[in-house]
This record gives C-alpha cells, structure tokens and sequence, in this order.
C-alpha cells in the first residue's frame, strides 16, 4: 500500500504534516486539498483557510498563532505562523490514571551495590571539584588504559569526570547548590564502583562538603587528592594512579546479576528534534515509559523550556496538587530566569528544529511531553536532586542536550533514552545513551550513530511494536551490550553540570 503523502493527528487540526516533499499542485485526499507551495517533509500544510491572527492547531492543541491569512495548502511555517498569549487549562489531577501492574516485571543483568542500588555499567570515577583540577583528572583517567585493565575484564573503565565550574561563584548560592548536588549525584551513583574526588585546594567548592553529603560508603571506595597538599601536578597525578590502583580488585568483584528493571531509573530526553519527533519517536518512547511504569521502574521527564506551553498536559496528570504546583513554579521560575539574562521563553525551536519543521516552542513543545507517556506524574524534582519516588517524575533541567542528561544522571538515572530527528551527536558519561532515530532517512543516514529507528511508523508500523522495540533495547543495553555512542567514545566531553548565577 503506498504510503500517504501527508498525515493527519486529529480531526480538529489546521495542519497536515508532510510523510515526503510536496510539490505544488499536489492534490492530497482532504476534501481535493491542492498544495500550493514546495513544503519539505516533516512540515506543516494549512488544511483549511486561517484568518490572520486565529490559532493554529496541531495535535488539537495551539502551536501558535496566523501571522498573515493563510490559504488551505498553503506552507505553514516561521513566515506566516507566532507565538502568542492564551490561558491553559492547568486541570489539575483530572487526567490521572493508574496503569495495570506487571505481576511478573522483566529483569535485565546489572551490578547489586551494597546499598541496594543497581548498576548497568561497573565504572571507577575520577571527579572533578573544581576546572583547575581537570588536568589532574583527565591524566589519572588516561592511565588505564585497555592495557592495563585487561586483567579486570568485569570493570568497564576508569572515567574522568572534568567541568569548568568550582570557583568564581559563591559558596553559598544557588549556583553552588547545583554543581554539589551533580558531583555528589555522580559520587553516589551505581554505575561507579569506586569515586575519586581531586581538587586544587583552594577553590570555592571544597571537598570535604562533598564528602559529608555522599555520607556511607563502601570502605576504600570513595577517596579524595588535593593537589596542593600533595605538591603539585605530577605528584597528584602519581597519588591519584595509587588510590585508583587500590580500588581495582573491590570492582572487579561485581559480575552481572538478574534484576528487576523496578531498579531501573531512565532518563528521557531529546535533541536535534524535528517534525516527527511528536509523531513516531516521542510518543513510541512515551508508550517504553508507560511499559516500564507498569513494571515498577522510573523514568524522568526533563528540559522545562521545551515543555512550555504544555506543561498543563502534564499538570492533568500530577499524583497531588503539591506536585502540579511545583511544576508551575519551575515554569514561572524560568520565565524570571530567562527574562533578567535579556532572555525569553520562546527562543526556540532551533535553527535545526525549524529545518526539520518545527515552528513554534509550544509545537516542539508538545511533541515533547509524549515522552513521558501517559502514567500518573509522582513528583517534580530540581535539577540533579536525587529521584526518590517510583513511576513517572519529572526533573527540571535546561533544554540543552549535556547539561540536561547531566542532571539526569545526577539525579539516579543509569540509562537514557535520547530521541533525534536531525540526528544529534550525544552520549552521556557513564550512563548509557540509546539515541531513537524519528525518521527512516536519518536513521540510514547517521545509521552508526542510531541504536534504535522509529521513523518506520510512518511507514506502517504500528506504536505498541516500536514502544517493544525501545523497551526491549533499555533492557539489552542496561545488561552490557553498547550503545552506538559508547562505541563511538562519547560521552568524555559531554558531563556537563549546569551553571546559574554570576561568574566573579
């Protein structure tokens, strides 16, 4: 059956979305609709005249407003489609509904901790406090190399976790609330068997704060270098190959156990979205989610300037008022945010968003909170505070890619599931990052660097098949096998945490 050149969410929207270029002249099979302008895949095309000034409609929802009169098959687009003010219905509670539990949850191989934690990867990590520290770190990392782990087959490596933060902010700020909160995230975190801090000594992030917020930990395995202290560069580096040397043999002891995937806490995030990012890889990764839910585990929604504008689809489903107001406050939060740094809100989609079709932040908007699913939201957390509840939650993060999946994983995330329509280059440090390709081309395009295609639902695939189908890789890739980005080596500049406030 030949596939429909166009595709239709809901019977109440203004616009079609192109399934491949259309040519004007193009008559499509709604009520002998004629297209009037080139319209690239992916974008929108006016199903009935607009007036000036009317909202505009997709997925039954406002994306934005006419600019201009706009004539059925017409292109809609940046040139005749803007954002304006309306009130949500925020409704709170009203679209909560408890998913049927899993008797019998599936289980995937990982690392116990002593703590009950479960790990996917068996890392050693070599942490941070502060930018100058960096060398230090990167050169403790560098030693152990293939070589020299060869004779600890069931570590996956020693990582070095650097970033340009720790001084030059104050001690008491919210900016240094933050970057404590990851490196201890990332401290405490299952997929590291052992964690080296190394600072300088005098930096505004000390240490020993950090220590003190970790709390217990295995004996041996949480160590701190203060290059100072020690006597400079060379001499730290040398300290620091010791006391990871010493952690070896403790990691080397986890082997891969069958655990429920309730363990399992997983990151949902995207980049590079495009205009099927809301049609085949959101929402086939809503229903992974949902599956996962069901199941007993986590997963957490992030990226809070790319739910604006629909984060009352969200509100309808909080577990309590608190919850749904917190999320509010995080909206109203950004808006101040966004407008002392001479900023707004709808500074997006990106150059590369609008390529792919997206117009709008409330249309990108909405394509992304598929994400999450359709299960109750049980919390709403800042960014890199640690997730405590069980089911769907919410963290709020930036939309950019490496800072957002840092706080993720602060936060307890040991996989992530990142979608992509332009075709993102992006893996997380220590967290393994399945990247879900929307759209066939891109996924026989940037093929090595895809781990999972959902752009064949345009081509007939049903949603629950491809929803398996991500389910099915978090589960692989949580046992051991690679995502296409750890193959490819990234994730050693993309630790990221987020930085707020003055830089002195």
């Amino acid at each position: 059956m030949a596939q429909s050149p166009f595709i239709r969410l809901h019977a109440n929207d203004d616009v079609l979305i192109a399934t491949r270029q259309l040519l004007p002249g193009t008559t499509l099979g709604v009520e002998s609709l004629v297209v009037s302008d080139m319209v690239p895949p992916g974008h929108k095309v006016a199903a009935r005249q607009i007036k000036s000034g009317a909202a505009v409609r997709r997925y039954n929802q406002i994306i934005g407003f006419a600019t201009a009169d706009i004539s059925a098959g017409q292109h809609v687009h940046s040139h005749n489609l803007g954002m304006g003010e309306f009130e949500r219905d925020h409704g709170i509670g009203q679209g909560v509904q408890d998913l049927p539990k899993v008797e019998h949850p599936a289980t995937f191989m990982g690392y116990k901790r002593p703590n009950g934690k479960v790990g996917t990867r068996n890392y050693i990590a070599v942490i941070a406090s502060v930018n100058c520290s960096a060398t230090v770190v990167r050169a403790i990392a560098n030693h152990f190399n293939a070589d020299r782990l060869a004779a600890y087959p069931n570590i996956d490596g020693v990582i070095a976790l650097p970033h340009p933060l720790g001084c030059g902010m104050g001690v008491v700020s919210e900016g240094m609330d933050i970057l404590r909160r990851t490196l201890v995230g990332y401290a405490r975190h299952p997929n590291f068997a052992g964690v080296l801090f190394v600072g300088l000594g005098c930096e505004q992030n000390q240490i020993a704060p950090m220590l003190d917020m970790v709390g217990s930990h295995e004996e041996g395995m949480l160590q701190k270098l203060v290059m100072q202290a020690e006597g400079g560069t060379t001499a730290a580096i040398k300290k620091g190959i010791v006391q990871v040397s010493a952690m070896l043999e403790r990691a080397n002891t986890y082997q891969r156990e069958p655990a429920s995937v309730s363990h399992l806490i997983v990151g949902l995030n995207c980049g590079g979205s495009d205009g099927y990012s809301g049609i085949t890889a959101n929402p086939a990764l809503g229903g992974a989610s949902d599956l996962l839910v069901a199941q007993g585990g986590t997963t957490i929604l992030s990226e809070t300037p790319e739910i604006y504008g629909a984060e009352h689809l969200l509100t309808r489903r909080a577990a309590s008022p608190e919850i749904a107001h917190k999320l509010i406050s995080r909206i109203q939060w950004w808006k101040d945010y966004t407008t002392r740094n001479g900023n707004q809100m709808d500074n997006n989609p990106s150059v590369g968003n609008k390529a792919g079709g997206l117009t709008t932040i409330l249309e990108k908007s909405l394509g992304a909170v598929a994400k999450g699913g359709t299960s109750t939201l049980n919390g709403v957390y800042l960014y890199a505070e640690p997730v405590q509840a069980k089911g769907f939650v919410y963290m709020d993060t930036p939309g950019y890619d490496p800072v957002s999946a840092t706080g993720q994983a602060a936060g307890g995330a040991q996989i992530i599931c990142f979608t992509t329509g332009r075709g993102s280059a992006f893996g997380c440090a220590g967290v393994p990052t399945i990247k879900l390709a929307t759209n066939n081309a891109l996924f026989e395009r940037m093929g090595d660097d895809m781990d999972v295609n959902c752009g064949d639902l345009i081509t007939g695939t049903a949603m629950p098949v491809i929803s398996q189908r991500i389910f099915d890789a978090i589960i692989r890739h949580a046992s051991g096998e690679k995502v296409r980005s750890e193959v490819l080596g990234y994730g050693n500049d993309e630790f990221l945490p987020w930085q707020v406030g003055a830089v002195m």
